[in-house]
């Protein structure tokens, strides 16, 4: 089954949650309304009828064009970052905290007083207002999860709003080819993801809250502890990992619990023993209801023990939102996975498979390159860090679980960071991270190409100098969507 019904429906459907009409009552400007969070937001409000315009420094440099194409089919008023954008003081500007207050439209919306909103109080303001909502938290797998759980509820006919910080592959279609969103009937769920980085996860009140885990990532753990355990309790119900340390200690916060895990006996849903398959691009297992003794073959299209945990996570979110685990379960052989999680681009006709990958914090570069290394062949790990600060925060860490998962056969390749201006401290740089995994015994060989377009040969010269298996490729990082042009360019290389 596939989903046909539009990603943005026409604004004279019905409201999809009461809060509908006034959002829907004034003008909307989004400044940065092509990135990863603020695009989804903006569909939804343009597909509950509201009028939506914004600028993006992105258009401005020419990257991903089509994106912007697209947006402007849609009906978005799309404007250069000089602030001709914002025009009237009824204007609410959404804008991300990080945004600098010498940004145009941000002078321009201060001089005539236009209220501004970040991407998480509107977010929060929809979840909220929502009849009924599953928020997704995390450190790790939340997009994934959040498409999940969006694709079980869509088969089963519960006609759900998706939010999501990433491309739900089962959505996607000649109209929607950026489908990050989805906009459900009156009444209907909204599934959401929500991010903890900011410290923004306090906003939300949900009636089913998912915690996948919780480890270090913007901040410390002790942040974290308060942060999720504060999320858990607000919630009506609970679904938690027990797998995970921190996030099964925070399981006593909720009010209700169902909680889940592959390894973990106590789970409510978890997995039968000796059942899971692994395949170079699938996973399957038998998934058990110890509720009612009842079990569930399940058969995944995306890769990787991560992979089977993020569907029990999902499959707990939509049971406490009183879809069954069998119906769960048999949506998610459906499911056909997220652009950049471990998204197989292609194989060339040597055998090199290119995959194009989210994972930009230890835990995400885990799961990926323990999915890889679960086969055979060496690997060949790029990775585009996704600023200076995080650099700071877990270079060390980062460095540290390349060292460990990858072997003297592997190679890792890192440029400099993504940077889109501004002002930032560079005083941790890529090739600190290179040196702390060339120092490591018995890790991977490491290399610092400064220029992102020079490591694309440097790939090409190892997968092609090696000898049988062939190695995979995986380009990994963050906040820049033509990272996936660069992994088609790596196999046009090949090829």
């Amino acid at each position: 089954m596939r989903d046909t019904a539009p990603a943005l429906p026409d604004a004279s459907l019905p409201d999809a949650y009461p809060a509908a009409a006034s959002l829907r009552s004034h003008p909307w400007f989004f400044c940065g309304i092509g990135g990863s969070g603020m695009l989804p937001l903006a569909l939804i409000l343009r597909g509950l009828g509201a009028e939506v315009a914004g600028s993006d420094r992105s258009r401005e440099a020419g990257r991903t064009p089509e994106k912007f194409r697209w947006l402007e089919s849609l009906g978005f008023t799309l404007f250069p970052q000089d602030g001709s954008g914002i025009a009237a003081p009824d204007q609410t500007l959404v804008a991300s905290a990080a945004v600098e207050d010498t940004v145009p439209e941000v002078v321009r919306a201060k001089q005539l007083g236009c209220p501004r909103m970040s991407r998480a109080e509107l977010l929060a303001t929809l979840v909220n207002a929502a009849p009924a909502s599953i928020a997704i938290g995390g450190t790790s797998g939340k997009s994934t999860v959040t498409g999940m759980t969006g694709w079980i509820l869509t088969h089963a006919g519960r006609d759900p709003t998706i939010m999501n910080g990433a491309v739900m592959k089962n959505f996607v279609a000649p109209d929607a080819p950026f489908a990050s969103a989805r906009v459900g009937a009156a009444g209907a769920p909204f599934v959401s993801e929500v991010d903890e980085s900011d410290g923004s996860i306090a906003l939300y009140r949900p009636g089913v809250a998912v915690l996948g885990n919780v480890s270090l990532d913007h901040k410390s753990l002790e942040e974290l502890r308060a942060l999720f355990g504060d999320f858990l309790a607000r919630a009506s119900v609970a679904c938690v990992n027990l797998d995970d340390a921190e996030a099964a200690a925070l399981a006593g916060r909720a009010r209700r619990l169902v909680s889940f895990a592959i390894d973990h006996a106590d789970a409510h849903i978890g997995v039968v023993p000796g059942s899971i398959a692994q395949r170079p691009a699938s996973i399957s297992a038998e998934v058990i209801d110890r509720r009612d003794g009842s079990t569930h073959a399940l058969r995944l299209a995306v890769p990787g023990r991560h992979n089977l945990a993020n569907a029990l996570a999902a499959i707990a979110g939509a049971s406490a939102s009183g879809v069954s685990v069998g119906e769960a379960v048999a949506a998610l052989a459906e499911f056909m996975g997220l652009a950049r999680r471990f998204d197989i681009i292609g194989t060339s006709p040597q055998g090199v498979m290119v995959i194009d990958d989210f994972g930009h914090n230890p835990d995400k570069v885990a799961a990926t390159l323990a999915t890889l290394k679960a086969q055979t062949g060496p690997v060949i790990a790029f990775f585009q860090p996704h600023g200076y600060g995080p650099l700071r925060q877990m270079g060390a860490e980062l460095a540290a679980t390349f060292a460990r998962l990858l072997g003297p056969a592997d190679s890792v390749i890192l440029c400099d960071p993504v940077y889109f201006g501004g002002t930032v401290d560079r005083s941790v740089g890529s090739a600190h991270i290179v040196a702390l995994i060339a120092g490591a015994p018995g890790g991977p060989q490491a290399e610092y190409i400064p220029a992102r377009a020079d490591c694309a040969q440097r790939i090409v010269e190892l997968a092609r100098s090696g000898e049988p298996p062939a190695p995979r490729v995986v380009v990994m990082g963050a906040r820049d969507d033509t990272l996936s042009q660069f992994a088609s360019e790596i196999l046009a290389l090949l090829g």
